[in-house]
């Protein structure tokens, strides 16, 4: 594993994972991102420029795609449309990219023989009742219920089809809810720290009953690297820190390390379709691979990703006024 493509490295998971293989490794990175507005490239800066490349450019585009790939060891594929609500609304970006992008990548890799990591979500299993002990593993049917998850969902299908059918060299992981430096304002809690920031009362869907189980991404990363270097050709891992918490929680915290009263927030309608509690049983990392995640303490990594937001205004200031704009036209 000397040459990574990693695509969607510019979005927030994907730049996560490229600023910390680089650190913790010896490879060399190429990145391949679309820049949509998911996509930043203020999120690679500082990359030491002779392990770094960055190609703009499509995963739907076969003829770029072969390219990149037949000149890589390991393909690390992040790119995704990814929010929500973003797919209620306007759900055809989510099936090119999410399906066909997927499709395009898997085919040049099994062309070229290339390792490939798939990186999903676990919001393909659908949801969980709110007090059930339940978790999720690697035998949860799959149950999706928005055009995001469905789409992830048939992208994670089309890797196991093609491991099987074509003997394509491949893992999948599906991971829990991320947090931590460079994620999009549109998303739950840099959306309310940056309102903080701003004046602005954080928002909450609903009751802010729903439960996410969150997980700072360098665990994501470092997770991640752990499945490429040790993980069994055709299997799937479940990626998670045991992080629990329901979203009325996680915005009373955030206004607690932000000097507010833990009920200055206010109450909008909430997203149609709006999963109940997302659970992670992440066993079989653990044990077959030895994976163990650094950021446990989900306060003290809320408090870090309030600094970092904090210091770093310059990154997400552009993105602010069209997030919460979009936001306010749909009532939330």
């Amino acid at each position: 594993m000397q040459n990574l493509l990693v695509t969607g490295g510019a979005g927030f998971i994907g730049s996560n994972f490229v600023h910390y293989a680089l650190a913790n490794t010896d490879v060399s990175i190429t990145v391949l991102d679309k820049l949509t507005y998911a996509g930043n490239m203020a999120s690679l800066q500082g990359l030491p420029e002779e392990r770094f490349t960055f190609v703009q450019g499509d995963i739907c585009d076969a003829d770029l795609v072969d390219r990149l790939v037949g000149e890589t060891d390991v393909v690390v594929h992040y790119a995704a449309e990814s929010h929500n609500d973003n797919s209620l609304h306007d759900p055809r970006p989510f099936l090119d990219t999410n399906i066909i992008g997927t499709y395009t990548l898997i085919e040049a890799a099994r062309k070229h023989g290339r390792r490939f990591h798939h990186i999903s979500t676990d919001e393909v299993y659908g949801d969980l009742e709110l007090d059930a002990p339940e978790r999720f593993t690697e035998s949860t049917p799959y149950n999706p219920s928005s055009p995001y998850s469905s789409t992830k969902a048939g992208s994670d299908l089309l890797v196991r089809a093609w491991v099987r059918s074509f003997g394509l060299q491949a893992t999948i992981s599906n991971c829990s809810n991320n947090y931590g430096p460079y994620q999009h304002v549109e998303k739950f809690i840099p959306r309310q720290i940056t309102n903080v920031i701003d004046g602005i009362r954080p928002k909450l869907y609903g009751a802010g009953e729903n439960v996410r189980d969150w997980i700072h991404a360098n665990d994501h990363s470092s997770a991640v690297l752990t499945i490429i270097e040790r993980g069994e050709i055709g299997q799937t891992y479940l990626i998670g820190a045991d992080g629990e918490k329901n979203n009325k929680e996680v915005v009373e915290l955030i206004l607690k390390h932000m000097g507010q009263p833990a009920d200055a927030y206010d109450q909008v309608i909430d997203r149609p379709g709006h999963d109940l509690r997302y659970a992670i049983d992440s066993t079989r990392l653990r044990t077959e691979l030895g994976w163990e995640p650094k950021f446990s303490n989900f306060e003290a990594g809320i408090e870090d990703t309030i600094a970092w937001y904090r210091e770093n205004e310059a990154w997400w200031r552009p993105q602010k006024a069209e997030t919460e704009a979009k936001y306010k036209v749909q009532g939330q």
